[in-house]
């Protein structure tokens, strides 16, 4: 799953941005609403995450913009004005939600997390597949009633292939949603972290696998419904 920040603050950025990362998202950031707006219009996000006091649009202007475009993205403003006018026009514009700065991380994560559950949305509390669970609130992950200890990235990739599972899922596609903009993504990155991840199920006794399906991708599935 994947993140927007459009802010302006440097600082705030990278806390939102830290802070969507241990909910399990990929973060991007913009600090203008041009680049915000380019960066909807080439990647698919799960939320937006929306400062108000953008130095080239206000933040109203662009969120009805979006909702007028038919962008249906959740949306979280986190802005410094606290008056409840302005809380009420943001909604009315198609925010589906509103948190006033200072904030609390744990706070947010707790929003955004709020948001992607919604119906619709991309979250769902627990996910399952054979024997392997993954609590997507505390990013923990059990083989049967056994905890595994991943990576971030691999746990942001399990819970990639358990929301597939049973669908290739292509290499371009892993790397959108396990990497941002900023992040250095060598050739065989991918390979990499789905190697780890596919050894550190095997050691658990995980019912599922990883499965290379040559020239198209990975698949999740039983380990014996496809050689891998």
């Amino acid at each position: 799953m994947r993140a927007l920040i459009i802010e302006d603050n440097d600082r705030i950025a990278r806390i939102v941005a830290e802070t969507v990362q241990g909910a399990g998202l990929v973060a991007d950031i913009c600090m203008t609403a041009e680049d915000g707006a380019l960066a909807l219009s080439g990647v698919r996000y799960d939320v937006l995450v929306l400062d108000l006091g953008l130095p080239d649009t206000d933040g109203f202007v662009f969120l009805r913009r979006l909702r007028q475009e038919g962008k249906d993205i959740p949306v979280l403003i986190l802005t410094a004005r606290d008056d409840i006018k302005e809380r009420v026009e943001g909604l009315n514009l198609g925010a589906d939600d509103y948190l006033t700065k200072p904030f609390a991380p744990e706070e947010l994560a707790a929003r955004v997390r709020a948001l992607l559950r919604r119906p619709g949305g991309a979250l769902g509390v627990e996910l399952a597949c054979g024997n392997v669970r993954l609590d997507t609130t505390g990013r923990n992950v059990a083989v049967g009633e056994a905890p595994l200890v991943l990576s971030r990235r691999e746990t942001d990739l399990l819970e990639l292939m358990m929301r597939r599972a049973g669908r290739v899922v292509s290499k371009s596609a892993i790397e959108e949603n396990l990497y941002a903009f900023g992040d250095e993504v060598a050739s065989n990155s991918v390979e990499v972290c789905v190697y780890r991840l596919r050894r550190n199920l095997e050691k658990a006794g995980a019912s599922v696998g990883i499965h290379t399906v040559r020239g198209v991708g990975y698949l999740l599935s039983e380990n014996e419904a496809v050689g891998s």
